[in-house]
C-alpha cells in the first residue's frame, strides 16, 4: 500500500469513546508525509483508569486543557485523511473507538472510512511459530523497523505504517 494513513488511538478507560490521544501518520508515495499527535480531552472528562495509565502514562493532568474529539477530528485530523484508506494495528480496536466517539458525540461518521488491518496480515503472512507473537514492536522487530515508545500513538502509528508499506 503506498497512499494511506495511518491512525492509533489512546484511551483512558475502557469505553472506546474516551480517546485521550490520537496518532496519524499520512502516507504518500510509500512515504511518510506527515505526522500528527494530539493530546484530546476524554468528554464527559472521563476518568482515568490506573492501568490504562500505567500503559500509555497520560492522565487527567495532561489532558485536563485539551481540546475535545470533535475539535481534534474536524479540524486536523479528518481534512488530512480524506480519500484515504485507514490503517491500524488490530483495525478492530482503533475502528471501533472511531465510531464510539463519532456517536458519543453526536458527529456523522462517514461511509467512505476503510480500514486496514496491519495485524490481520501479519497473521496470514507471518506464521506465530516463526514470529512469536504479532504484537506491534514485535512485528517491527521482525520487519526490521526501528520501533519505540510502544502505546504513544504517534508512534504505533507510524510502526503501523511502516508495516504497512512493507506488507499491504
Amino acid at each position: 500500500m503506498q497512499n494511506f494513513a495511518a491512525i492509533d488511538f489512546e484511551t483512558a478507560n475502557g469505553r472506546r469513546s474516551s480517546i485521550c490521544s490520537v496518532g496519524l501518520v499520512v502516507v504518500s508515495g510509500g512515504e511518510i508525509v506527515r505526522r500528527v499527535q494530539r493530546l484530546v480531552r476524554p468528554t464527559p472528562n472521563y476518568y482515568y483508569r490506573y492501568f490504562t495509565e500505567q500503559i500509555h502514562g497520560i492522565s487527567d493532568a495532561d489532558t485536563h486543557d485539551a481540546p475535545l474529539f470533535p475539535e481534534v477530528w474536524e479540524r486536523e485530523v479528518a481534512p488530512l485523511i480524506e480519500g484515504l484508506p485507514l490503517v491500524a494495528h488490530n483495525a478492530a480496536f482503533d475502528e471501533s473507538v472511531l465510531k464510539a466517539a463519532h456517536e458519543a458525540y453526536g458527529m456523522n461518521y462517514p461511509a467512505s472510512y476503510r480500514f486496514y488491518c496491519t495485524l490481520r496480515a501479519a497473521r496470514k503472512m507471518f506464521p506465530k511459530s516463526l514470529i512469536g507473537n504479532h504484537r506491534l514492536p514485535t512485528v517491527c522487530e521482525f520487519l526490521g523497523i526501528p520501533f519505540d515508545r510502544h502505546h504513544d500513538a504517534l508512534a504505533d502509528a507510524e510502526g503501523c505504517a511502516r508495516i504497512a508499506v512493507k506488507i499491504l
